[in-house]
């Protein structure tokens, strides 16, 4: 599946190799109202990847990046 504009050249993932989430499965993980997470990956705080039919799937990656939280120089 080609990259849309809500990916970034080091996001674009490959969708048969990855667990696509819905964004109400990430917002019961999350605690927060699927809208949340539509927003959120609106403004770039989560990747994401539109259907052709305009449906957003969010990556198990970023899912995972959420909630690990931000990184510190610390942590890497």
């Amino acid at each position: 599946m080609p990259p849309t504009a809500d990916d970034t050249a080091d996001d674009a993932v490959d969708a048969s190799s990855e667990r696509l989430f819905l964004p109400w499965e990430v917002a019961a993980l999350m605690r927060v109202d699927p809208k949340t997470v539509t927003r959120w990956a609106q403004k770039g705080r989560i990747s994401s990847i539109l259907t052709p039919g305009g449906h957003r799937r969010i990556p198990s990656s970023a899912v995972q990046r959420l909630l690990n939280g931000p990184q510190t120089a610390s942590d890497r």
